[in-house]
């Protein structure tokens, strides 16, 4: 499965503050992620974030169309949140009040992907 990475510039000395802005992520109610006609575009399997001190990112397992997964994310009340709460800690503001400026900053953010591997995904012991 494919991932994407975003990153967040973040003031330094804030790691503890933004650390708990992600602890209490509200994810979505389904990790299908719709697209025309209400047929699936993707699914977002797996989420997760690291800091160290400017730098945040968010990792992003998921299956399908990356742009549907972040138009998807757009509208989500917990990212919204996160993006909200988040916005006192950045060097730089994101443009994430509204779909187009979410998705453009996502895309703006997104690291290039230069190698991904992975193990079969099997059961221990299999």
């Amino acid at each position: 499965m494919p991932f994407a990475a975003i990153t967040y510039d973040i003031k330094s000395g804030h790691e503890d503050e933004v650390a708990e802005v992600f602890g209490n992520f509200r994810r979505p109610k389904s990790a299908v992620v719709p697209g025309a006609a209400g047929r699936p575009a993707a699914r977002i399997l797996a989420t997760a974030v690291f800091i160290r001190d400017d730098l945040l990112v968010r990792f992003i397992e998921y299956e399908g169309d990356l742009e549907a997964v972040a138009r998807y994310m757009a509208g989500q009340p917990g990212v919204q949140e996160v993006e909200r709460r988040l916005a006192p800690y950045l060097n730089s503001p994101r443009d994430s009040g509204t779909a187009d400026g979410f998705v453009a900053t996502f895309h703006a953010s997104l690291l290039r992907c230069v190698s991904q591997l992975a193990a079969p995904r099997n059961a221990v012991g299999d």
